[in-house]
């Protein structure tokens, strides 16, 4: 398995271990050269958001190229090159609706 998708893994595992919601995780790198994958997920509280992303940063061996939004807390963007987590509150998820925008990303299970 490629280091990008491992990493996909492990990320999407540290997610669900702080019950982010709503996780999806697309296959982008055949429409976009920002990164290959990226993992759309939310939670319905600030509190729980920072956690989600704290967890992740944390736990991951290699320290996030970028990691913004974390002082407002409604969305958390880590940044890992190759993977790129957008971590919602459900309202601005909705609002921004990557999922749409990024309609043409193939799903990974």
């Amino acid at each position: 398995m490629s280091k990008p998708k491992l990493l996909l893994k492990e990320i999407c595992s540290l997610a669900q271990e702080k019950k982010a919601e709503n996780i999806k995780m697309l296959d982008v790198s055949n429409i976009t050269s920002i990164a290959d994958y990226f993992i759309i997920c939310s939670a319905s509280n600030p509190i729980q958001l920072k956690a989600i992303a704290d967890n992740i940063s944390e736990k991951i061996k290699e320290a996030p190229f970028r990691k913004e939004g974390y002082e407002n807390a409604n969305w958390i963007i880590l940044d890992y090159i190759d993977v790129v987590v957008h971590l919602f509150l459900d309202e601005t998820r909705s609002y921004y609706d990557l999922e749409r925008i990024w309609f043409d990303a193939k799903a990974v299970k």
